[in-house]
């Protein structure tokens, strides 16, 4: 059989796998995993394994019983599958103690902030209805409940608790009884913490007042926004996460006998998409492969990696495989090394650059692209045009530098949906999206860079 029939059978093959295995999945399987999708700074996860807290990475998974916090200048995004976010400012805990499919394959999600604030960013589907998806906050003796799309803050203090509603509506139940928090409102919570005879009361403002974290919020909101629809990838599909991050980082083509793939910028011929990650062990999953690359979560837990003649590696939509420990590879070089997991241990493997978080304290005005590096250390957002730095480092194979966008403060308060000026120098940076409309588009069907 010729190269092309085989990858003529194999995408037919994926087509027809696609529908049957994710329904079979929805169907057999009640657990769930998320996405840790942005670390910037110190954040430490708690996988549920009973090894306790442990610095955590970017694309690392997230199921029912994990804890996520904080550090005082370090912040975090979880992404769900239809691309909702919940995000930690700094010094901030979170518990996820409920992340499940009823029996309908709705979402049931149930977080538990501990201390800190929250960003949320959601729109739950059919969530008025017995079968739509459920969301629900807790902290305090207080809850919150999406029942539509909604963006909102909630900071939790000893005393006191702040909701302020962005966009939709909450609706916030507590001892004292039910109250509707409309958009653009906020509502100021007294908590009777050390006396269970009083109730806590509740305050609604038609205003709300801009928090540090405000702006870092809004750029995440702008970069998924924009990046989101982007590049024309026409992947049909229940899981939307990650989405954003293949359509900044890389670009779609049609590919003779492969059909629709996906290829990161910046790769060249000895590039392999398993050189750079690691394994990180889950209860009731074991060891699972995770990609230290900022597009490396759809790529690994969806679909399958294929090696084409001429074209190098490149990632092909399919069906979701969350209980694989690595992703299916189809006509690998000889030589290619898929990593294994371990046999034993709890303990997270690196493999080559292994696993990465961004920085967010004194991060650079400048960064230097190697070729080989599919986007390695590039922080989401921090370079406008990174489809040009790649068509350029294409043209001449030699590195290319770029400036980036600053960071925002994790300590200024700004007043509004503003942005925030940062430091000059050279290196990585924090992430940032360009304030322009612009979009990154994939180039047309060719060789990719």
């Amino acid at each position: 059989m010729t190269i092309a029939k085989f990858g003529k059978t194999l995408a037919g093959l994926a087509v027809l796998a696609a529908a049957f295995l994710v329904v079979s999945a929805s169907a057999e399987s009640k657990a769930r995993i998320v996405r840790l999708s942005e670390v910037e700074g110190t954040v430490q996860i708690d996988r549920a394994a009973g090894d306790g807290f442990d610095k955590a990475f970017i694309n690392l998974p997230v199921i029912e019983g994990c804890k996520l916090k904080t550090g005082k200048d370090s912040r975090a995004e979880v992404e769900f599958e239809d691309g909702g976010t919940l995000r930690l400012a700094p010094d901030s805990e979170v518990d996820f103690t409920r992340l499940a499919l009823g029996d309908n394959g709705q979402k049931l999600n149930t977080v538990q902030l501990v201390s800190g604030a929250v960003y949320a960013n959601l729109h739950p589907k059919n969530a008025n209805s017995k079968a739509g998806d459920q969301f629900q906050l807790n902290f305090a003796r207080e809850s919150l409940t999406v029942s539509e799309a909604a963006h909102f803050r909630v900071e939790l203090a000893d005393d006191a608790a702040t909701i302020a509603v962005f966009k939709g509506k909450l609706n916030a139940t507590s001892p004292a009884g039910e109250v509707e928090v409309a958009e653009k409102h906020s509502a100021t919570i007294e908590l009777a913490n050390d006396d269970p005879a009083r109730k806590d009361t509740f305050a609604i403002a038609k205003n709300y007042e801009a928090e540090p974290s405000d702006a870092w919020d809004r750029q995440q909101t702008d970069y998924h926004d924009r990046y989101a629809s982007a590049g024309g990838s026409s992947i049909n599909s229940p899981y939307g996460y990650g989405m954003s991050d293949l359509n900044y980082y890389g670009n779609f083509m049609t590919v003779p006998g492969y059909g629709n793939m996906w290829q990161p910028y910046f790769t060249d011929a000895t590039w392999s998409p398993f050189q750079d990650g690691g394994w990180a062990f889950y209860p009731g999953f074991g060891y699972m492969w995770v990609s230290g690359y900022p597009w490396g979560w759809m790529p690994y837990n969806y679909g399958n990696w294929a090696f084409a003649p001429g074209y190098g590696w490149g990632w092909q939509p399919g069906y979701w495989n969350p209980g694989y420990g690595i992703p299916q590879v189809v006509n690998p070089p000889v030589r290619t090394k898929v990593p294994t997991p371990p046999v034993r241990g709890h303990q997270t493997v690196m493999v080559g650059r292994g696993l990465a978080a961004n920085s967010v304290a004194g991060t650079a005005r400048r960064l230097t692209i190697n070729p080989g590096s599919a986007g390695f250390g590039v922080p989401r957002g921090s370079v406008r045009h990174l489809d040009r730095a790649a068509k350029t480092m294409t043209q001449t194979s030699h590195p290319v530098t770029v400036a980036t966008a600053p960071p925002v403060s994790t300590t200024t308060s700004m007043a509004g949906w503003g942005t925030s000026s940062g430091s000059s120098g050279s290196g990585s940076t924090g992430m940032a999206p360009s304030p322009s409309p612009h979009r990154s588009p994939a180039p047309p069907p060719s060789r990719p860079h």
